[in-house]
Parts: structure tokens; sequence; C-alpha cells
């Protein structure tokens, strides 16, 4: 299991997010995962999702559990941010 920690960009119109701490199966891919987030916030499906581990844009087939093996933080989570643009921050 994967301890994730979302939470929305700064700048992005996109709605929050009702919850933010996730425990998701290690075999979920990302492409996965942004279907549970876009569940959770509701959004219409013409509108795009992205997610970023570190500013990077990760591969949707990439498995949760190899993208938090790489990118966990010290604290054990991995943080991920969700944004309805395909560019950080700005």
């Amino acid at each position: 299991v994967v301890q994730v920690i979302c939470e929305k960009a700064g700048r992005s119109d996109i709605p929050d997010i009702d919850k933010k701490k996730y425990l998701v199966p290690a075999d979920l891919t990302v492409g996965q995962f942004v279907y549970v987030i876009r569940k959770r916030i509701k959004v219409s499906p013409e509108k795009a999702i992205f997610i970023f581990i570190n500013n990077v844009l990760p591969p949707t087939a990439a498995l949760m559990s190899n993208i938090y093996k790489e990118q966990k933080d010290s604290d054990g989570f991995l943080y991920v941010t969700y944004s309805g643009e395909n560019t950080f921050g700005e």
C-alpha cells in the first residue's frame, strides 16, 4: 500500500478535493489514480486533469508503487499535486 497526500495546485481553477490522504494499492497505475481523483472532485468528463509529483507529470502507465519508491518524501508520504492545466505553477 502506498501512502499519498493529494493537494490542488495553487493557481488551478479546478475544485478542491474532499479528502487529501489516500492509501493506494501498490499495483494501481498513475492513470487509475487520476481516475480516482476525478471521481473525488466531481470534475466534468470534458475537463482535463493532470497530476504532478515533484513538479513532473508522471507516465500514466507507471505503477504507484514504483513512483512511491522513487519520489516518496522523508516522512513516508508521496506528495501529489493535481491541476486542470498541463503546466505546473504559473
